[in-house]
């Protein structure tokens, strides 16, 4: 019997506890109309007890999907693709907005103002969430 305990205490060290990721919609964007690429925006919340990362995102409406970070420098502001992702801390929120980090989005295919866009955040720990995103006009 105490072998049989230790073995399923040693199984179940073996499965680290998962990271709980909410994530709350907000909306994918066209660039410009007509414009083949655009950028999805929401923000995750970690409620766990352990951080997290965002490696990556999917769509089918989009050739690629990356995740892209804004810079400042020398004086001018660049979009950068953030290839370790995004750690998201225990009982942080990680916001995916204009102007800040985001998730771009390449070769896109027309996407029906009245619409959706579905997309899924791949993360370290919690694995696959899929969104549905509202479709916004470009401003």
């Amino acid at each position: 019997m105490k072998q049989i305990l230790l073995s399923c205490a040693f199984a179940l060290a073996a499965f680290p506890a998962l990271a709980e990721i909410v994530v709350e919609p907000g909306e994918a964007r066209i660039s410009r109309p007509g414009a083949p690429s655009g950028a999805a925006f929401l923000t995750v919340t970690n409620t766990g007890d352990l951080a997290d990362r965002l490696t990556g995102a999917r769509t089918d409406a989009a050739e690629k999907a990356q995740l892209h970070t804004h810079v400042h420098e020398d004086g001018v502001m660049k979009m950068l693709h953030v290839e370790d992702g995004f750690e998201i801390a225990a009982g942080e929120s990680l916001a995916l907005e204009r102007g800040g980090d985001h998730v771009m989005l390449m070769g896109l295919a027309p996407l029906d103002p009245e619409g959706t866009l579905n997309l899924t955040l791949i993360f370290e720990n919690a694995g696959e969430i899929e969104v549905e995103l509202p479709v916004a006009l470009p401003r």
